[in-house]
């Protein structure tokens, strides 16, 4: 455990975290010290509670935003499985299709080669 020391709202606070996530931990630590400083300017001195509860409220909107995208996109990732199978399944429908016609087709030209090579009245079979 990693000990750092953050300031917020004016105030040095000691914090414990996990070894390597002390920049992150600072990072946080300003992000929410920028967005305290943001209300004092916006709101002027309305107690040090109320900014913290505020900032803090500021931030659950803009979590609650983004899981609101997280998701949306994974309905949308979803959808766009769901319609990659659909179209794969569409494809392999085709190429069968397509197999059969094209069998059809090579049987009914053997067929007819088979009786245009036929001797007509005694001739000498094509071929």
């Amino acid at each position: 455990m990693s000990q750092v020391s953050v300031t917020i709202n004016g105030r040095q606070f000691r914090m414990a975290c996990e070894d390597g996530q002390e920049g992150h931990l600072m990072n946080l630590a300003r992000d929410l010290d920028v967005r305290i400083e943001g209300l004092r300017k916006k709101f002027g001195e309305i107690g040090d509670t109320r900014l913290t509860v505020m900032a803090a409220l500021t931030i659950a909107d803009s979590l609650a935003e983004t899981a609101g995208r997280i998701k949306k996109l994974e309905d949308e990732l979803v959808a766009l499985r769901n319609a990659r199978a659909e179209a794969l399944d569409h494809d392999q429908a085709a190429r069968a299709a397509i197999t059969a016609a094209l069998t059809a087709a090579a049987e009914r030209i053997e067929s007819i080669t088979a009786k245009l090579n036929q001797p007509a009245g005694g001739g000498v079979p094509l071929g």
